[in-house]
């Protein structure tokens, strides 16, 4: 995968989950054409979207693709295996990506979002050797996959397919030791498999961006000059083995503020490193809905609704208290799934529920807040 690799590193990847809009809700081509233009003219050439991202595909056809030449870019996308009712719409997913791209080629061709909820199914319509046979008959360049679940989880998935080239996961300072994410352990499995890494959510979707986070003083007051992004680009690009890092830029500005971090990089001090350890204690702090994701209101829920999902975007709604990416969070989860709002208030996950939490007030407040 030598094409990825700058001359120096470390590598920004340019996420296209959430591009800039205009106020009729269609994309911002001239900002966009202006976003991409800056990000290549800085150097770099990664480019991360997925077929389940609306418009994405289309919008790096027509600002990327159908303007710089071939060589000038690396495009990964993804199959998201969870929208396909037979096999055979794995390759069905994967000539639309094509299309809407204008690519005969993909460079990097990813599954999408693996984790519990999802193996099973992957397994079951053997996804990764669908992966192979696109990488040996040269319809994609290389193969991997972005993963949310255990350490242990991913070290099976690894090892029983080594031949996996790059593997993406949530790495940043607030996840970093979170018993959920699992964001050191995973790190530490990959590296043992020598597997490559390729960093999303390195600012967790744009909230350890905001002046508006619950402890961003601790990191303004120890350096004003520095961005709060920058932080936290600086704690994941300091790791070893991180072969790109990828950020959901919206503006020119963005682009600009990330290419002087990474033009300029210097990997977090230990006296660094600790102050983003006291902003992820501050964080989770925060008074928030008590849910420890047990699963257990889940069970026999009439409406089959995620709830712990619920609750975890709630808690996040909380401490960050930054509507408008707590809304696109909830979207992307919810726009192909069910929705707080199809509570029917039956309370059996209440019954259920080993902490008492008053589970059908809070899915009436997420829906008021969260759902447009």
């Amino acid at each position: 995968m030598a094409e990825l690799i700058r001359a120096k590193t470390p590598n920004l990847g340019f996420g296209n989950m959430r591009m800039p809009k205009l106020e009729d809700g269609t994309p911002d081509r001239e900002t966009i054409f202006r976003m991409i233009d800056t990000f290549l003219a800085h150097g770099y050439n990664y480019f991360d979207t997925a077929h389940i991202y609306p418009g994405s595909e289309e919008m790096l056809r027509i600002g990327l693709v159908d303007r710089y030449p071939r060589e000038r870019y690396f495009i990964t996308t993804k199959l998201f295996v969870g929208r396909c009712a037979a096999p055979e719409d794995m390759m069905k997913q994967f000539e639309t990506s094509r299309e809407r791209l204008g690519l005969e080629q993909i460079d990097m061709y990813f599954l999408h979002g693996i984790g519990p909820a999802s193996y099973e199914k992957i397994e079951r319509f053997r996804a990764f050797d669908f992966l192979r046979s696109l990488r040996d008959r040269g319809l994609a360049k290389h193969i991997g996959f972005s993963f949310h679940g255990t350490a242990d989880e991913l070290d099976r998935i690894l090892t029983g397919n080594p031949d996996m080239e790059l593997v993406q996961l949530q790495l940043n300072y607030l996840d970093w030791e979170d018993g959920k994410v699992q964001s050191r352990l995973c790190y530490e499995t990959a590296r043992r498999h020598g597997k490559p890494i390729s960093v999303m959510e390195p600012c967790k979707g744009g909230l350890l961006s905001g002046a508006d986070m619950e402890a961003a003083d601790i990191l303004l007051h120890a350096n004003p000059d520095a961005s709060l992004a920058s932080w936290a680009f600086r704690f994941v690009a300091g790791l070893e083995g991180i072969h790109v890092i990828l950020s959901g830029m919206s503006n020119v500005e963005q682009v600009e503020d990330n290419a002087r971090t990474f033009e300029n990089f210097t990997p977090l001090s230990a006296e660094e490193r600790a102050l983003t350890g006291k902003v992820a204690e501050a964080i989770n702090a925060v008074p928030g809905v008590p849910c420890t994701g047990c699963g257990y209101c889940t069970h026999g829920c009439p409406m089959n609704l995620n709830i712990p999902f619920f609750m975890r975007a709630y808690n996040s709604l909380l401490r960050f208290r930054n509507l408008e990416i707590s809304r696109h969070s909830y979207f992307m989860v919810t726009h192909a799934n069910k929705k707080a709002s199809e509570c029917i208030g039956c309370g059996g996950c209440e019954e259920r529920c080993p902490q008492h939490i008053e589970i059908t007030k809070y899915l009436r407040e997420v829906a008021e807040q969260l759902e447009e």
